[in-house]
């Protein structure tokens, strides 16, 4: 045994204790993310493909249209393939279907029932979302690991009382988070819009999902020698 692990050693005369503190934190988001699938089908691949290109650059031009609205816009996966049909000894191909993907992401909640109708309206194009979200630098965050720090000051002052006693030293403060952690929000259901109308449809009012923001840290004191 070092002589630093003595030292950090719970003895009679320099006790320990460890407590784990907590604080959860509602705000609203800061963010709100849409997913949006062009498609086109075909039987000949270079229509098809020009088709695609169309559609991709009309939703491209309208989500751009919100500007100060738009916080991010990104294409994802492009895809392009053949279906495939068995004649005779011989596979010929039936059709070609092209999809694109893109993400919006909005600051403004206002525009953001207005832009998900407007590109569901859209031909053959279906909008997933919205997923709400918070910005990493969003105060809740701070706010969130100084209450957990303060219930665990708060959880470790009470059981220093209960054995007559007071706190002396902080000697580790851990917000590791655990293995088993999940992330608020995993797995939460999405909508799912597509058009199928050509009238232009109302506006969807969208109401922001409030956000959870959780802390958790684990801190180890020096208690003076209580009288037992």
């Amino acid at each position: 045994m070092t002589r630093c692990e003595r030292h950090h050693m719970a003895t009679p005369e320099t006790p320990r204790i460890t407590v784990r503190g907590e604080a959860r934190v509602e705000t609203e988001p800061d963010l709100a993310r849409i997913g949006v699938t062009v498609t086109a089908r075909g039987t000949d691949r270079r229509s098809t493909l020009e088709d695609l290109t169309r559609r991709n650059a009309t939703a491209l031009t309208l989500i751009k249209s919100y500007g100060d609205a738009l916080d991010a816009l990104e294409t994802g996966t492009l895809t392009l393939t053949p279906e495939l049909t068995r004649r005779g000894r011989g596979e010929q191909i039936r059709a070609h279907h092209g999809s694109v993907h893109l993400t919006a992401t909005v600051t403004d909640f206002t525009a953001l029932g207005e832009l998900a109708t407007r590109l569901a309206d859209l031909e053959l194009t279906r909008v997933d979302g919205p997923w709400w979200s918070l910005r990493p630098t969003s105060p809740a965050h701070a706010e969130a690991r100084r209450q957990a720090v303060m219930d665990a000051v708060r959880r470790a002052r009470d059981y220093a009382h209960a054995l007559g006693t007071e706190l002396g030293a902080l000697l580790e403060l851990d917000d590791t988070a655990p293995e088993d952690a999940v992330p608020y929000g995993a797995g939460a259901p999405r909508a799912a819009f597509a058009a199928e109308a050509a009238d232009a449809a109302p506006p969807l009012d969208l109401e922001p999902q409030r956000q959870t923001v959780t802390a958790h840290i684990t801190a180890r004191f020096t208690l003076h020698p209580p009288t037992l």
